[in-house]
């Protein structure tokens, strides 16, 4: 259809409560009239009164403000709208925003006759964004619409009104868009008829700050007719929300002694409200500080920016005369830039005076006394330091350091990390012959450096006096263990050896008795006044208590203190082999088929306890005055064994044949050993040996394990 005249939306806004109290229930704070209308003159004059407003916040208009949609417009203080210069052409709508700390409101000016042009009311009155009013050149235009949060009832109410007096008959107003039919549904309805605009219940800035709108005129068909044209309806914000500190909890440090001004942390609340408004605009302060010794005032804190600061000189910023290092202080942030009507939230904030090392460790005392008895080792005595500083530091743990009287590093000391004593120990056992007195010098210092105006005195060493006792100690053999070789089988009563002790306490000139502690076997004997062993047996080289080749016994060497002391000394017997055991043959028992065709039947291994060369090689031999001749022959094989075979088949019978076998000793011993040979059946795989006696393995059996054997002694 044909354009139509401009459609033109006037804001009917609301006032925002900021503060209400008993005393402002009869004053209704806002404009008074909140619509004007004039005729579009030829043109606004300068500084010519062109209508007057009344506002009251019901609070005494303290600190009020008004700012108009065309920036050559202003209102004075008396309420007075003027123009800047003179114009002509300023639009349709003028809009005028007025504001306290307690309250604000909106009013319009509707210039009838007035000419479109192009505006927006948000970047007038500060909103975040561009408002989507259309700039282009058409018959539907629009201005948004502006809202207050948290209203109450009566709802629905009208927020605003399409008109269009030269609209077809029968034609009505749609409205459309996000807070309509699409979700948010319902919040907001036009009258078809009138286009009256109204809300259907309370806005809440903080959920949604603008609905996008589209306004449209349509037939009686619906079939639109103009538009759709964007309205953007504009939630004003209200002093609704509290600050919030959400990163607690806050802890800060600060160094002792630090220099006035130092910052020691940073406090941020955040305000859900509209952050381009004083409903968001915090400022903080310190509403309390605990202890408050020394100063009640040891901390500043930014009301801009929330910064917390020292603002105590250094020397009261001292740790070790605090009352304690740790102050706790609650931090309040208002918003509407901390006026009285602002809301306020509360976050307590830990600060923790750090401990720097400016006190030396000092000992308690300048000399220490300590006694231990000679041969003793362990803790003898603990040094006890103070140290002002923090017991939670480096700053305050002791290190200690002997620095004399330590030649041969027979003491240590340690720090007890419970209490920062220095534990004094004895580390290699002193000896009172030598040396009755020891003297130590001891310093002391903190892990941590000291800080560069604080030094080491005199204080930080002390002097350790220390007394050995004298104890009975037992008398020491020389050398110990004592070490002799003889052969076995030597004559019972041969003297072995004269064993030494001395007793170490040289001062009192005791004797020393002697006594056999350990003699497994029972070989030996030692003279109680002199010392010597000799033997009461024969020492058996082969014997169990043998080791090795070296037989061992313990003596006892027993001053005549009171109590007695009693020193142990070992003696190590090497025996050297004698060739005194025959050598013995394995097996003894063997089994050979009568119709065998091999007639190897045994592989002979020998073995001898003696050691070489009083073993191997040993000779095998039949013992010939008892067997006859060409029946059995012995062979052989390598230094400890030998074959043993028929020279012809033998009937079922057992036979026993004498081996002798020789080792190679000086002189050579010989041991003659029966053989028993079992001649069996054997038949269809089955070995019968019932009548040549009771053994029922195969002669390859026996084979086969004396193979095994011979292997085993090769190797």
């Amino acid at each position: 259809g044909a354009w139509r005249r401009p459609l033109t939306i006037c804001c009917l806004t609301k006032l925002v409560l900021l503060l209400t109290s008993a005393e402002d229930l009869d004053c209704t704070p806002g404009f008074q009239q909140k619509v004007f209308h004039i005729n579009q003159p030829a043109e606004f004059i300068e500084d010519q009164s062109i209508l007057n407003l009344t506002f009251s916040d019901c609070k005494g208009n303290n600190k009020l403000r008004y700012e108009v949609s065309n920036p050559y417009f202003k209102v004075n203080s008396d309420g007075g709208l003027v123009a800047l210069r003179n114009i002509t052409a300023v639009g349709r709508t003028l809009f005028i925003h007025a504001r306290t700390p307690h309250a604000e409101d909106m009013a319009e000016l509707v210039i009838v006759g007035g000419k479109d042009i192009q505006g927006s009311l948000q970047d007038i009155f500060k909103f975040a964004r561009t408002s989507p009013v259309p700039r282009q050149k058409r018959s539907l235009v629009v201005s948004p619409i502006l809202i207050p949060e948290n209203q109450r009832q009566p709802f629905p109410r009208d927020v605003g009104k399409v008109v269009d007096s030269d609209r077809p008959e029968g034609s009505k107003f749609r409205l459309t868009g996000k807070g309509v039919d699409q979700e948010p549904k319902g919040i907001f309805r036009i009258n078809e008829n009138t286009g009256s605009v109204s809300v259907t219940r309370s806005l809440d800035r903080e959920m949604i700050a603008t609905y996008q709108l589209f306004v449209e005129t349509t037939d009686v068909n619906g079939r639109t007719l103009e538009g759709p044209v964007p309205l953007e309806v504009i939630v004003i914000d209200q002093n609704d929300n509290r600050p919030i500190f959400r990163e607690g909890p806050y802890v800060g440090h600060v160094m002792e002694g630090s220099p006035t001004g130092t910052t020691v942390m940073r406090m941020t609340a955040i305000d859900a409200d509209d952050p381009a408004t004083d409903n968001a605009l915090l400022r903080y302060n310190i509403r309390q500080q605990t202890p408050d010794k020394p100063s009640p005032n040891m901390f500043y804190i930014d009301p801009e920016k929330g910064d917390i600061v020292t603002v105590v000189s250094p020397a009261l910023l001292d740790r070790e005369t605090l009352e304690n290092p740790k102050y706790e202080l609650i931090i309040e942030a208002q918003d509407m830039a901390g006026l009285d009507v602002g809301l306020t939230g509360t976050a307590t904030a830990t600060i923790m005076i750090d401990d720097k090392n400016d006190h030396s460790p000092k000992f308690t005392k300048k000399e220490f006394q300590a006694t231990v008895e000679e041969g003793a080792v362990g803790v003898i005595v603990n040094l006890t330091v103070e140290d002002k500083d923090d017991p939670t530091t480096g700053a305050w743990r002791a290190a200690y350091t002997i620095i004399n009287g330590n030649p041969g590093q027979s003491f240590e000391i340690h720090t007890n990390p419970q209490t920062n004593e220095g534990m004094l120990s004895v580390v290699k056992p002193l000896d009172y012959e030598i040396s009755a007195f020891h003297t130590l010098l001891i310093k002391v210092e903190n892990e941590d450096p000291l800080v560069p105006d604080v030094s080491y005195g005199p204080s930080s060493t002390a002097t350790v006096h220390i007394t050995v006792l004298d104890v009975n100690e037992g008398p020491v053999f020389y050398p110990d263990p004592m070490m002799v070789t003889r052969q076995e089988n030597i004559s019972v009563g041969s003297v072995l050896l004269t064993v030494n002790a001395t007793d170490p306490d040289s001062l009192q000139h005791q004797t020393i008795r002697y006594s056999v502690y350990k003699d497994p076997a029972g070989w030996l004997n030692i003279n109680p006044i002199n010392g010597t062993v000799d033997t009461t047996a024969v020492l058996d080289r082969e014997s169990p208590f043998v080791h090795n080749s070296v037989y061992t016994a313990l003596f006892l060497a027993i001053d005549s203190g009171d109590p007695p002391a009693t020193g142990t000394g070992t003696l190590l017997i090497t025996l050297e082999d004698v060739n005194d055991n025959a050598p013995f043959i394995y097996p003894t028992v063997a089994e050979v088929c009568d119709d065998a065709k091999n007639l190897s039947v045994v592989i002979l291994g020998a073995s001898d306890k003696d050691l070489h060369p009083n073993t191997d090689p040993f000779k095998f031999e039949i013992h010939k005055q008892t067997v006859p001749d060409k029946v059995w022959k012995i062979s052989k094989i390598n230094n400890t064994h030998a074959l043993v075979s028929l020279l012809q088949n033998l009937n079922k019978a057992n036979y026993n044949l004498p081996i002798m076998v020789t080792d190679s000793g000086k002189p050579p011993m010989t041991n003659i050993t029966d053989l028993r040979v079992q001649v069996c059946s054997c038949k269809n795989s089955k070995v019968d040996c019932n009548a040549a006696g009771a053994l029922h393995a195969s002669v390859p059996a026996l084979l086969l394990l004396c193979l095994f054997s011979l292997a085993c002694k090769l190797a």
